[in-house]
């Protein structure tokens, strides 16, 4: 069984005031959402809540906590109260899913949406705001798969902007052709590579080891 992120006593309260961080940032000061969302990671505060720091999941309101991530970014912006209002739309529902979510998975913010499951493409699926959290925690995980399985090596990136064929770069580097093939539809792991190989490959293609690893 998969470890949550803190316990489940603070669960309630860390969805609850994410969905009004994001639906206070957005809605009321106009934020881009991801660009908020990416101050809130910046910040450290993301880090400090998927931690499950009680100051902040239980110790600060919506209200508050986008207050503290515009301090600590530097952000300038103009003062005002939240608009109360009883409907609570897609804003609200995607911070407060957000943080089930992170919640569930224990995974970080950052690689969250580094896995492009960004707060603009929660919004996207709010169609799902009346289905049981499950349903949400499977549909992010078919995203985030899709993502992982479409985004490029940069083994394939850097060979393709060399105009090497994987061929091509198989009789250069001395590096089997399947070997290749594997490290570029990550299926292996070359940062788990022998050292020879990866020399090899950076030394052909004209960059260093550590362009190589994803």
């Amino acid at each position: 069984m998969m470890t949550t992120a803190y316990n489940e006593l603070y669960l309630d309260d860390s969805m609850n005031n994410l969905g009004d961080m994001v639906d206070f940032a957005v809605r009321d000061l106009g934020f881009d959402p991801d660009e908020f969302f990416g101050w809130f990671i910046s910040s450290g505060i993301a880090s400090k809540f998927e931690k499950g720091n009680p100051k902040y999941i239980t110790g600060m309101s919506g209200y508050e906590l986008v207050e503290e991530v515009l301090k600590e970014t530097n952000v300038t912006y103009k003062k005002q109260e939240p608009s109360y209002v009883d409907f609570k739309g897609r804003e609200y529902w995607a911070g407060w899913i957000l943080a089930y979510y992170q919640w569930e998975t224990n995974k970080r913010f950052e690689d969250i949406v580094k896995d492009g499951l960004t707060l603009s493409t929660v919004f996207s699926m709010y169609i799902l705001h009346e289905a049981d959290v499950s349903k949400f925690v499977e549909s992010a995980n078919e995203v985030i798969a899709r993502n992982k399985e479409n985004k490029k090596s940069k083994l394939h990136n850097i060979r393709k902007a060399r105009g090497f064929t994987q061929q091509e770069l198989s009789e250069a580097s001395g590096v089997s052709l399947r070997m290749i093939q594997l490290y570029e539809q990550k299926q292996n792991d070359i940062s788990k590579a022998q050292v020879g190989v990866v020399l090899n490959l950076a030394k052909v293609l004209g960059c260093e080891v550590e362009d190589l690893i994803d």
